[in-house]
């Protein structure tokens, strides 16, 4: 395998809206995220990922762009951005943004050309068809819920969308869009980003015939993710995409890459691939409902282990993949892989070891550093998420209760890794002077930056360590090209794997169970490189490695090659 600028970095996501007010309007911005490069830095962050930040109706945060060349004025200005790029520069970071180009605004230019020309050039930059003796063109259930379909005011005709309707998807059938589009990528580029996480991006190969599929709901409709899993070619439209723009810059990129056909990996993340990494969601998608959030079965530790390690060995034939506990579109990870005893301080930094050791990119969410969990929602009122809204109506036409659903969306809403990063223990977590746009978590009080700052043993003291560790000169090479090895699989409750190369063998052992375990070791212990013990120490006698519940060590052992 070739050797990249990026396979030893370590990535953080930061959701702007949430994760730090200057301004005192409620909203993060721009200058918040300037202020805290030297926290990230400290933290050993090499390559932020920044959420949405330009001009955009905020009908889905951000991610329905009305102008793909304007920051939003709530985050700041493009000098404040510039400057943004220039300190991450002096600090030896990278920026890297979303980018959104299945869809855009309805409020895009395109779009609103598009609709005052039904016929015209614009119209073709989406997909507008007629309707089927008065109904939409097919029966295809959107991402949010409802009809892909939205009726165009005062004709005949239809507008596609798989998300909602204030986000029309992109033809990218039409060459002259594909042009503006790279136009648009290449200038962010030529700006000084370093690449680009891209979203919802196998989307955007269609079926231009739309064919109905069978119901899989009582609405009649089916999902439109079938359609997407019965076409082809998306693979074509990809290495346009690349070879017209961030091959040219040696950019980093991460895919939003789900319903990927099982023999594709390869073409996404080899050493030609698409992508320089893709998302590995294989432990979330284990808690995915067959109707939506109110059926998502229990995590089990067992499938979740298995989910990791079959991703894992099947990665590494060919690349790397981006490991994640959690993101924006997800419930905070501590609180969904963790069972209850084990969502504490020692489980957290349990969850973080096994995540940032693994092979792969690891990428770490605002706040998963000091372990902020979901909060605690107590009305519809509060949540903000059109996901969120959107399953609440479900979960009651299925039949659950006012509180049955709501307990449901407490769980799984987006929105609980969207509250405010939180800072201090003062006024709002000391996100913001003014009243913040998402309640801030009630856990401010006792999870926040300022605390753990001052505790040695905290979880945002330990995330620091663990990401020195994957980084120092001694072991950077083993964790970032060494082979990915499973372990003690037949042991209820851990968790381990080895990282292994010609001249390193690390173990990563880790026990979920609410009970002490004991393994047998397979060589003598050289060196404790980490462990969340507060005194940093492991038991063991002879060749047995005991471990209490939620304790994780990182041994290096005598390596037989």
């Amino acid at each position: 395998m070739g050797k990249k600028w990026w396979h030893d970095k370590v990535a953080y996501q930061i959701y702007p809206k949430s994760f730090l007010d200057t301004n005192g309007d409620g909203i993060g911005d721009l200058r918040g995220i300037i202020s805290k490069l030297d926290y990230l830095k400290k933290l050993g962050i090499d390559i932020i990922w920044l959420s949405p930040i330009y001009k955009s109706p905020f009908v889905d945060q951000g991610y329905d762009i009305a102008d793909y060349y304007a920051i939003a004025e709530e985050f700041g200005t493009m000098e404040e951005f510039d400057e943004l790029l220039a300190e991450a520069k002096k600090r030896d970071m990278h920026i890297i943004m979303d980018l959104v180009i299945n869809h855009c605004s309805d409020k895009h230019e395109w779009f609103q050309k598009a609709l005052a020309d039904p016929d015209g050039a614009f119209a073709d930059y989406f997909y507008f068809r007629k309707g089927k003796n008065g109904n939409p063109p097919s029966n295809y259930r959107s991402y949010f819920g409802g009809s892909c379909w939205e009726k165009v005011p005062g004709m005949d005709k239809y507008y596609f969308h798989m998300f909602a309707k204030e986000q029309p998807d992109l033809n990218w059938e039409n060459p002259k869009l594909r042009q503006e589009l790279y136009k648009m990528i290449n200038w962010w580029l030529e700006k000084g980003l370093s690449g680009f996480r891209i979203d919802a991006i196998i989307n955007i190969k269609k079926d231009l015939n739309f064919p109905d599929f069978a119901p899989d709901g009582k609405d009649g409709l089916a999902s439109c993710w079938k359609m997407v899993e019965s076409v082809d070619g998306v693979g074509e439209l990809l290495e346009d995409l690349k070879k017209s723009t961030f091959e040219k810059y040696d950019a980093f990129t991460v895919g939003e890459v789900f319903n990927m056909k099982p023999d594709e990996l390869p073409e996404f993340i080899g050493e030609t691939g698409h992508f320089s990494t893709i998302f590995d969601f294989s432990a979330h998608t284990l808690t995915d409902g067959e109707h939506g959030w109110y059926d998502a079965p229990k995590l089990e530790f067992a499938k979740w282990r298995a989910a990791i390690i079959q991703a894992q060995l099947e990665t590494q034939k060919y690349g790397f993949k981006a490991n994640i506990i959690e993101n924006h579109d997800e419930p905070r990870g501590a609180s969904r892989f963790l069972p209850s005893y084990a969502q504490t301080p020692d489980g957290i930094k349990m969850l973080g070891t096994i995540s940032l050791l693994l092979r792969g990119i690891p990428f770490i969410y605002q706040g998963q550093e000091i372990g902020m969990r979901n909060a605690k929602w107590n009305s519809m009122e509060e949540f903000d998420d059109i996901s969120t809204k959107d399953q609440y109506h479900t979960a009651r036409e299925a039949g659950l209760s006012d509180q049955e659903a709501l307990e449901v969306c407490s769980r799984m809403s987006r929105d609980n890794a969207r509250t405010p990063m939180q800072w201090t223990s003062g006024e709002n977590g000391g996100f913001t002077k003014g009243t913040p746009w998402l309640k801030v978590n009630p856990l401010f009080k006792d999870v926040n930056v300022e605390a753990q700052e001052q505790d040695t043993d905290s979880v945002l003291n330990y995330y620091r360590k663990l990401v020195a560790l994957r980084k120092s000169d001694e072991l950077k090479e083993v964790f970032t090209y060494g082979e990915f090895l499973p372990e003690y699989e037949n042991v209820d409750g851990v968790m381990a794997f080895y990282r292994k190369d010609e001249s390193k063998c690390i173990l990563v052992a880790a026990n979920f169970g609410n009970d002490a375990a004991t393994i047998k070791l397979k060589s003598e212990i050289e060196k404790v490189w980490l462990s969340n013990r507060i005194d940093g120490t492991v038991d063991c006698e002879k060749d047995s490695l005991n471990l209490r519940s939620c304790e994780v060590v990182v041994l290096e052992l005598e390596n037989h090659k």
